[in-house]
């Protein structure tokens, strides 16, 4: 049984874990600290924090420094995974060339890692998720925006400067919904906020044409509409919503078929709204991939659900520690 301690740094709150791994690879998470980031705004400020968050979470446990064996930290990035500094992301103000790597280690002496979030989440399905067992793995994250975290002959591939799995950025149409400032692009038709951009479209034109809808009472309602809104609409047989979600699964259809072409892996595993939402999205997905995906290579990539689902942010930092050993 090894001791893990995980690091996970949000726009909206922080966290710090402490977490067991036995010798079969199974995780548990022991005890959790949460911090709301604006309270404890820039890293001058959180870190001193998170470092108390730890000491507390050993003494908690009768631990000390020399009975964890790795550190993980999960944050947005940009940042730097081999030189463990944070680079300005833009849901961190203040968090500016920060050499958080550095800091822990001087701190507590134990091994530090650090990984963006979307390949922190790519670890955590890899190791103790729906892709477990897999040598080739892509993780996609289909929340508010669309990241990938790959896993390549059985380890995190994360570019030459840390910016590979940035399918999102992948142009698949000449228009559609904005997405990594790209209209058209993957994450455009395939994330929370393009799914919501495509009904705030079609609601419009339905308005144009003297129609209602039942997700949007008028005009006025536009900038409320949330992808949430639009698969409650869907699951209850509202046309247009289901018309929206087959837009976004013949996109998703076309995206994953550039991955399985060019990568092959054994599994895609699909978080947040894939996992809520997939019953709306497969029937157009598969069509898609059946007409754009290479069949050899479509026959042995299985498209899955994450396991994880809200555990997942807890599990991902947790799983940088362990992918440190």
């Amino acid at each position: 049984m090894r001791n893990l301690i995980g690091i996970d740094i949000g726009g909206t709150k922080c966290a710090v874990l402490l977490g067991k791994l036995n010798d079969n690879g199974n995780l548990e998470v022991v005890e959790k600290l949460g911090f709301i980031t604006a309270d404890h705004p820039g890293p001058d400020k959180m870190l001193p924090q998170l470092q108390s968050g730890i000491d507390k979470l050993l003494s908690n446990q009768n631990l000390i420094s020399v009975d964890v064996a790795s550190i993980g930290i999960s944050c947005g990035g940009p940042l730097d995974s081999r030189r463990g500094v944070v680079m300005s992301p833009p849901n961190l103000p203040g968090w500016n060339d920060v050499h958080i790597v550095n800091y822990f280690e001087d701190q507590f002496s134990i091994p530090t890692a650090l990984q963006n979030d979307a390949n922190a989440c790519a670890l955590a399905e890899w190791k103790f998720g729906a892709g477990r067992g897999t040598l080739n793995m892509v993780f996609l994250t289909f929340g508010t925006g669309l990241g990938a975290g790959l896993i390549l002959d059985g380890k995190l591939y994360a570019g030459t400067n840390d910016n590979a799995g940035e399918v999102g950025h992948i142009r698949l149409d000449n228009f559609g919904p904005v997405g990594y400032g790209k209209a058209g692009s993957f994450e455009g038709f395939c994330s929370g906020s393009g799914i919501a951009q495509l009904a705030r479209i079609k609601a419009m034109e339905q308005f144009q044409m003297g129609r209602k809808v039942s997700f949007c009472l008028g005009m006025d309602d536009l900038p409320s509409i949330t992808a949430q809104r639009i698969a409650e609409a869907a699951n209850q047989k509202d046309p247009v919503a289901l018309e929206i979600f087959e837009i976004c699964g013949t996109y998703l259809g076309k995206g994953l078929s550039i991955i399985i072409d060019i990568l092959n892996p054994e599994c895609i595993v699909i978080g947040s709204i894939f996992v809520r939402a997939g019953h709306l999205l497969i029937p157009s997905l598969e069509k898609s991939l059946e007409i754009e995906a290479l069949p050899l290579a479509r026959q042995v990539c299985r498209i899955v659900p994450a396991e994880l689902d809200e555990e997942i942010g807890d599990i991902a930092s947790l799983s940088v520690a362990a992918n440190r050993l």
